[in-house]
């Protein structure tokens, strides 16, 4: 595991050294290096510079009401909790359906949950609702009434947060689950119904000693997406 404790020097550094993270030390962030990251989001690109994010940042008391009243929600089948948005297409299709399962059996076998094993599996997904017991949450949302170009803006702004966060020796893991009970996030934080959840953020310091976080899926070859024309 290469230097995952230890701040990026570089752009490349901090592409290379993100992965997400899913088990993080209970170890408090500084708010002020917390600021800066997500400040730092302010510089990513969006088209005619609209600007199309809005972020909520938990901690303390407030991450904890929020992750309760989500990871019971998922533990009770709570009913008539759905997503705003569909993430994946049903079915989902070649190639991109062999690469979800080599990921998600290759992170269950890890944990030595076999397949089929529902309690297991049910367990380990409620972690997610806790930001995998990071100490700082983040919550993304974008008004309902942006096209497809302001989401691509978005990733970018994602992407901004994480690679600050490797550059403060910091670790994160975007989580399109957390987008599965979009009014309770709504609800716990007075969100208008007009703004569409999109995703959460684990962030925090990661704990380099947990199997899970050795845990990294293999990426197609550069060939294999990529074309270079003279």
């Amino acid at each position: 595991m290469p230097d995952l404790d230890k701040p990026a020097a570089d752009v490349f550094t901090a592409a290379q050294t993100r992965r997400s993270i899913r088990a993080y030390k209970p170890d408090r962030v500084d708010s002020e290096t917390v600021r800066e990251i997500v400040a730092l989001a302010r510089y990513a690109p969006s088209g005619s510079n609209i600007q199309p994010w809005r972020v909520h940042v938990l901690t303390g008391a407030t991450l904890k009401r929020v992750t309760g009243a989500m990871q019971h929600a998922f533990l009770s089948d709570e009913p008539g909790h759905h997503r705003d948005y569909d993430y994946y297409t049903d079915p989902i299709y070649e190639p991109y359906l062999e690469r979800r399962r080599q990921c998600g059996w290759g992170l269950y076998g890890m944990l030595g949950i076999g397949r089929g094993d529902r309690e297991k599996s049910k367990a380990y997904r409620a972690t997610n609702y806790n930001f995998f017991g990071a100490p700082v949450g983040i919550i993304f949302t974008i008004d309902r009434k942006l096209e497809k170009g302001s989401w691509l803006d978005y990733g970018m702004f994602l992407q901004t947060i994480m690679l600050a966060a490797r550059a403060r020796g910091l670790h994160t893991c975007a989580e399109a689950a957390i987008a599965s009970y979009p009014d309770i996030v709504r609800r716990e934080l007075a969100i208008a119904h007009e703004w569409i959840v999109i995703c959460g953020m684990a962030l925090g310091y990661a704990d380099i000693d947990a199997r899970i976080n050795t845990f990294q899926p293999a990426r197609i070859a550069l060939d294999d997406f990529a074309v270079f024309l003279e």
